[in-house]
């Protein structure tokens, strides 16, 4: 009788041996597939960064902080590149608060005034600005510079109506 039952424990402690050893097999097969598409998901993740990097490195090949003349130049005259280009903005900007619109845009008024909605530096001499009027837009370049004393000046250059 005692050994009848030793029989069964024995059967049932391989069947449990054996059940576990499945079961463990497949979670670890199924681990092994999710870490395998993880790491494909991560390479195809770094491959689409590194080529937002190059478009990012590309869109700014033409910019004020990333032109390595442009920033000697204002090194040169003992200024910031990056406080020249928050100093031109402020100036542009608070064009736009004047009565009759901003006088950058030499354009006639058209169904309101003209204001400038954004500025990208294109190196130390040239911006270009998007402005509207609520109902048509267009783009300015500008040139801005700095003289001998350090006052800015900024001249509208050419003005494209879209």
């Amino acid at each position: 009788m005692k050994s009848k039952i030793y029989m069964y424990l024995f059967f049932f402690t391989l069947l449990m041996v054996l059940f576990m050893y499945v079961n463990q097999s497949t979670i670890f097969e199924r681990q092994e597939q999710r870490l395998t598409a993880y790491a494909e998901k991560q390479e195809i993740l770094r491959d689409s960064l590194a080529i937002l990097n190059d478009v990012i490195l590309e869109a700014d090949y033409f910019s004020l902080l990333n032109n390595d003349a442009a920033t000697a130049y204002f090194e040169r005259l003992d200024m910031d590149p990056a406080q020249v280009a928050a100093q031109v903005k402020e100036v542009i900007y608070e064009k736009n608060l004047v009565r009759g619109g901003n006088a950058l845009v030499p354009l006639a008024q058209m169904n309101g005034e003209w204001r400038i909605n954004r500025v990208e530096f294109l190196n130390h001499r040239w911006i270009i600005a998007d402005f509207s009027n609520g109902s048509l837009w267009g783009e300015v370049l500008l040139s801005y510079f700095y003289d001998q004393d350090l006052v800015l000046d900024i001249t509208p250059i050419q003005t494209i109506l879209h």
